[in-house]
């Protein structure tokens, strides 16, 4: 074994043993579509006198938190999402009207004169009967409060310092408006008039009906003097977080910012957890079928991968829980997914490796799958970047769950890379120097050329004597997918359109018809009613608010029994133009960024052709949806955005092998250096679609609706994907070609010097 092997061999050890101890002992963060719960997404909105801007929203965000502390929900969250933004998760919170009623008030922050020390069980006048405001402060004693002297409106400042000079400690400092710091020092000055330590000495500072600081008047300042608007300081032992946060409240509700709900899912439990065992189930009879498929074509090295298969579902995992990275559903779809690409890159050097055995049959096996490795190795890196890219774009420009599933995807692209390049390599290495392994092709499963590439070999067909028409072919199913979109339309979802999307599971079943009809009845006839599977409702509406969908849920409940809210998504028309927008722009951005990279790598018509290829591929999925009636809404946008990924990925494994091809054989002409290249990369694109094919067939059967449109739509581009790469990208390459005179490519190692042609095993000599 050598020293490169071994310190493979050692690191791979260490990572698998860091991935096990994290997996073991650290538990995944699961998003809401998991655990069940409801997320909202809150827009502050500009008011006469403040904008909304990112100190504003922080001030909003941290009043937000205190209220959401009231309602008692187990480790809610908040966060800011650009300027003006805030995103609310709170787990098992299945009924959003008391947190929506909580949520959407401004914040009221006020000043009171303590009017005493309220007894136990008082809370009336005793002259009048009128209801007093009786609040408890800091430490739990209960105030007898007077009317608002003073709003929070009048604030102009508060900020936390510390103050050495007089030992005080940290001190928040106050600042008003003219006009409310006249109202201040009134106030001050009637609350001084009563003795120290009196209760009636103190002022009040109360938001939303909770005292969060009730100082009293220093002891120097004089009865109906009060204090000056401009120097107010309260004092007390507070700690320097404490400071802050008293300084922030005051600050934040000096200066409120209506908050409007612009986007609020509410899932059920019972659909996260049956979406967990789905996901489970299909992870596991998908990445059983394809490491049997792979130990088939491959032998022993197939069993070898699918042990290196295993090893990066542990590693993919650990990192997603170690790193923190919320599991969302398509979170998780993506690293079902990934499964069946993490494969990809062991088939390219398999098969470049048969290829080295197959020309050079007096050659040992470990120099041929060192060879195989090294060519691979540009293949498997731009492949591998072209699906980073798309995982970037649906990150930064996706909202949500599909930024979920960009993080999951990358972290699954960077583990099957060390997977393959690091345990693959390491394991393979240490088979192919035993003698037995070596000597014996019906073990090692390299040594024999396989059934895909003996067939190839065999008939030889001549694919690329007039590209034109295999162009003429892609362009018909362009069109046909165009004609669905134009006559069927796009089904987009509430995502994209603004809306409200509710899914109700009833006791007893209920059809369409009566549904629409009682719903009808009870005023919502303009809802979409549709069946969401397993007997369950699905209400589609426009406008549509809380106390509006309880109303829904009680008319439904009329002919279905217990009515249960599984899934309910709430969509504002603001939000859902701006996801509308930020689409297309991913879509357009996804093609610029591939191209650019590809004109970069290899050559401009190299680059136009994947292009092509790519817009082909998106146009027949987008254009199969719009025949099926199938919904587009996010996470199809990520499946799109993977299919482009997937597409690519094809292109660049055959325009990689044209291009090594080509700078070997200068002289020979491009259409048959495309077709060596096509049949040559032919067994690896089956065998990797393969693999992927069985991980989505598993969650296309076993995922329920919430998977199943984006396993068909994954089903869909990779079937196309794995067309055009040979059919559209390299005729339309072709095509291009004979515009220009330009030499052949010479980048990479490959290409620096000219070496001797290799005879060419799919070679029998034809020309075009």
């Amino acid at each position: 074994m050598t020293r490169a092997t071994t310190v493979r061999a050692v690191l791979a050890a260490a990572v698998l043993l860091v991935s096990v101890f994290i997996t073991l002992t650290m538990s995944p963060r699961l998003g809401l579509d998991l655990q069940g719960g409801t997320r909202m997404v809150l827009q502050a909105k500009d008011s006469a006198t403040v904008e909304a801007d990112r100190e504003t929203t922080d001030r909003t965000l941290e009043v937000l938190r205190q209220r959401i502390d009231s309602l008692g929900v187990a480790e809610p969250v908040l966060t800011r999402s650009g300027e003006d933004r805030i995103i609310v998760e709170l787990p098992d919170v299945q009924d959003p009207r008391q947190a929506a009623a909580v949520i959407g008030r401004t914040a009221q922050l006020s000043f009171h004169e303590v009017l005493g020390a309220a007894p136990p069980g008082t809370d009336t006048a005793p002259e009048t009967g009128e209801k007093r405001l009786i609040l408890p402060d800091e430490q739990g004693t209960r105030l007898d409060l007077g009317p608002v002297r003073l709003s929070g409106a009048g604030v102009k400042d508060a900020t936390a310092f510390f103050e050495a000079q007089q030992a005080a400690g940290w001190t928040v400092k106050l600042d008003f408006h003219k006009d409310a710091g006249k109202d201040w020092t009134k106030l001050t000055g009637e609350a001084a008039c009563h003795p120290a330590g009196d209760e009636r000495r103190r002022v009040a500072i109360v938001l939303d009906e909770k005292v969060i600081s009730s100082p009293q008047v220093d002891p120097s300042v004089g009865c109906q003097a009060g204090l000056p608007s401009g120097g107010t300081q309260i004092t007390g032992s507070f700690t320097a977080k404490e400071a802050r946060d008293l300084a922030l409240l005051i600050k934040g509700g000096a200066l409120p910012v209506p908050v409007e709900i612009v986007e609020q899912r509410t899932v059920g439990p019972t659909l996260g957890a049956a979406a967990i065992d789905a996901s489970a189930q299909a992870a596991l009879i998908g990445a059983a079928a394809t490491a049997l498929f792979i130990t088939f074509v491959y032998r022993l090295f197939g069993a070898l991968a699918a042990v290196a298969l295993a090893a990066y579902g542990v590693i993919s995992y650990a990192a997603l829980v170690g790193l923190g990275v919320t599991l969302t559903l398509p979170g998780l779809a993506g690293f079902v997914l990934a499964i069946g690409m993490a494969v990809d890159a062991n088939v390219l050097v398999f098969e470049r490796a048969r290829e080295e055995c197959q020309d050079r049959p007096t050659r040992s096996l470990r120099s041929a799958l060192t060879t195989g490795f090294q060519k691979a190795l540009s293949a498997v890196a731009d492949s591998n970047i072209t699906t980073l890219l798309a995982a970037g774009l649906l990150f930064f420009l996706g909202s949500g769950p599909v930024k979920g599933f960009g993080v999951t995807l990358a972290i699954g692209v960077i583990a099957s890379m060390f997977s393959a390049l690091v345990i693959a390599r390491a394991l393979t290495e240490i088979a192919a120097g035993s003698r037995f392994v070596s000597d014996d092709r019906g073990v090692n499963g390299i040594a024999r050329p396989g059934s895909v590439r003996t067939w190839l070999t065999r008939k030889d067909p001549q694919l690329f004597r007039k590209p034109v028409q295999w162009l003429v072919i892609s362009t018909v199913m362009v069109a046909v997918a165009v004609a669905g979109i134009v006559v069927r339309g796009v089904d987009l979802g509430v995502e994209f359109t603004g809306g409200r999307l509710v899914e109700y599971s009833t006791s007893r079943p209920v059809d369409v018809e009566t549904a629409r009809s009682t719903l009808a009845d009870a005023g919502f006839g303009d809802a979409e009613i549709t069946t969401a599977g397993d007997g369950d409702i699905s209400v589609r509406t426009g406008k549509l608010d809380n106390d509006g969908e309880h109303a829904l849920r009680t008319a439904l409940a009329t002919e279905g029994g217990e009515t249960t809210k599984v899934r309910d998504e709430l969509i504002g028309p603001s939000l859902g133009d701006e996801l509308r927008r930020n689409a297309l722009i991913a879509l357009g951005v996804a093609v610029l960024v591939q191209l650019a990279y590809l004109a970069v790598r290899f050559r401009w018509t190299f680059a136009v052709g994947s292009v092509i290829a790519m817009v082909h591929d998106v146009m027949i999925v987008v254009g199969a949806f719009a025949w099926l009636g199938r919904p587009v809404d996010g996470i199809f946008l990520a499946a799109l955005l993977t299919v482009i990924g997937y597409s690519v990925n094809d292109s660049v494994v055959v325009f990689d092998r044209v291009r090594e091809l080509w700078a070997e054989n200068r002289k020979t002409p491009l259409a048959t250096i495309a077709r060596r290249a096509v049949l040559q990369t032919v067994p690896r694109t089956v065998n990797t679609g393969m693999g992927a094919l069985f991980i989505l067939v598993a969650l296309a059967v076993l995922g329920g609706d919430s998977l199943a449109d984006f396993a068909l739509a994954l089903l869909i581009g990779i079937v196309v994907g794995t067309w055009s790469s040979v059919f559209t990208a390299v005729p339309g390459a072709l095509v291009l070609e004979r515009t220009t005179t330009a030499p052949p490519p010479v980048p990479g190692k490959s290409s620096r010097r000219a070496r001797a042609p290799r005879r060419d095993p799919l070679d029998n000599g034809a020309r075009v």
